[in-house]
């Protein structure tokens, strides 16, 4: 193994251990930070890797939590080999039609018309009784992976559940870094410096950005499905434009084109946030989390314009710098 895989080794061995030592508010807390890497790895495909700027990535996320809500009896489990395939293809399903259509258009008019879409699914959700309006509807029974009757892996249990939430995570990260590696993510790093050289290369641009677009929606269902089943309940909030500025946001934090830059960002959001709502820290100012985050945020982007993750290439050039001066 090379060196340069060492720190995702050591993040996977410290989450795969952590409900061992951690309580269970932290595990609570590490299981919403993997479910949000998630997310923010798959607007890193579109952002990153593609060169796409979505403002409507949140309705993938939405709409696969409502899919395996809706999909759900209340009175028992839905097989979880029918609830996370249902709800990741229909995420993906929306995204292809949003993505056939929105990839028609250009720069600040496609962040429009993906906004647009968005902001269409949210309505149908509240405004109907399709998703139970503003209320939002619950999961009562969470899915099941059973053989012959006997459950196998059921994510009720806290145990099961965090370990299928890090293998999501593992294996989108992993699916994405083999991707951008392949000819098809070489294709995509081509289309994001220069669509038009690409095209006078004899490159269709359009079908690599909507498997893109489609691949981003399926995995932001991914990171939709465990967020519904791990709060066992979904309001129309979670499609709103909002949601998709705060996974922007992670990713910008944490360093756009890079995938571990999308993680260090969810991770760094979370923590902040959750920095700022603390009473025991900030008393009665905590009900104005928003405040010291979005300064946090600022300074954080003035001073470091590549993300979190430019730190270790600045102390990489301070050494270098350091050596030949020496």
């Amino acid at each position: 193994m090379s060196a340069s895989r060492l720190p995702e080794l050591a993040g996977i061995v410290l989450l795969a251990t952590f409900p061992w030592f951690g309580g269970k508010f932290y595990v609570d807390l590490a299981e919403t930070i993997m479910i949000s890497a998630i997310f923010a790895l798959s607007l890193e495909l579109l952002v990153g890797m593609s060169g796409l700027v979505s403002f409507g990535h949140a309705a993938f996320f939405g709409v696969a939590a409502y899919a395996v809500v809706l999909l759900s009896p209340r009175s028992e489990a839905l097989p979880l080999l029918i609830a996370l395939p249902s709800a990741v293809l229909a995420a993906a399903a929306y995204a292809l039609v949003v993505g056939s259509l929105s990839l028609r258009t250009r720069g600040i008019y496609f962040i429009m018309v993906t906004l647009a879409f968005a902001q269409m699914a949210y309505y149908v959700l509240h405004d109907t009784k399709l998703g139970g309006g503003s209320d939002g509807i619950y999961l009562y029974v969470k899915p099941v992976l059973a053989l012959a009757g006997t459950p196998l892996l059921d994510l009720d249990r806290p145990l099961p559940f965090y370990y299928v939430t890090l293998a999501s995570l593992v294996v989108t990260f992993a699916l994405l870094a083999t991707l951008a590696r392949s000819r098809f993510g070489r294709a995509l790093a081509g289309i994001r410096a220069n669509e038009q050289r690409m095209r006078a290369a004899g490159y269709s641009t359009y079908p690599y950005k909507l498997a893109a677009f489609t691949l981003g929606g399926a995995l932001a269902g991914l990171a939709g499905f465990l967020y519904a089943v791990k709060d066992g309940f979904v309001n129309p909030e979670i499609l709103a434009w909002q949601q998709s500025g705060v996974v922007l946001l992670m990713i910008i934090l944490g360093g756009i084109g890079n995938l571990r830059g999308a993680v260090i960002g969810a991770f760094a959001l979370v923590l902040l946030k959750e920095l700022f709502q603390s009473e025991a820290l900030f008393g009665a100012f905590a009900r104005h989390w928003q405040l010291p985050l979005g300064l946090a945020i600022i300074a954080f982007v003035a001073v470091l314009p590549e993300g979190l993750i430019g730190l270790a290439s600045r102390r990489r050039r301070a050494a270098v710098a350091a050596a030949h001066a020496g």
